[in-house]
């Protein structure tokens, strides 16, 4: 599956568009995660803690993307976004989306 954040894939032509694919994944913050965080917060540096979740969450929300546009037949995914927005305090929610195709 190709993915790519352009509106064309080189040395390639699109010869449907098959719809929008998306995958997403909300997350929740634990209390293992807060207390190591409000350590590192005092003393300051990247939370490691919350960079995890967050590079794990939108792993998650593509490859449901992904898998959402193999269950429409694509071959790639051009015009690749990804989203986060609040859904409650301490919860967000990570939206990955693009236009699946089907190449020549």
């Amino acid at each position: 599956m190709i993915l790519t954040t352009t509106d064309k894939i080189p040395n390639k032509e699109i010869s449907e568009i098959l719809g929008i694919s998306r995958g997403s994944t909300v997350r929740a913050k634990n209390i293992g995660q807060d207390i190591f965080a409000a350590f590192k917060h005092l003393v300051g540096g990247e939370i490691s803690e919350y960079t995890n979740l967050q590079a794990d969450s939108r792993e998650q929300a593509i490859q449901r993307m992904k898998q959402d546009a193999i269950d429409l037949g694509a071959d790639a995914i051009i015009n690749v976004r990804l989203t986060t927005s609040m859904v409650m305090q301490g919860a967000a929610e990570i939206l990955a989306y693009g236009t699946a195709v089907k190449l020549k």
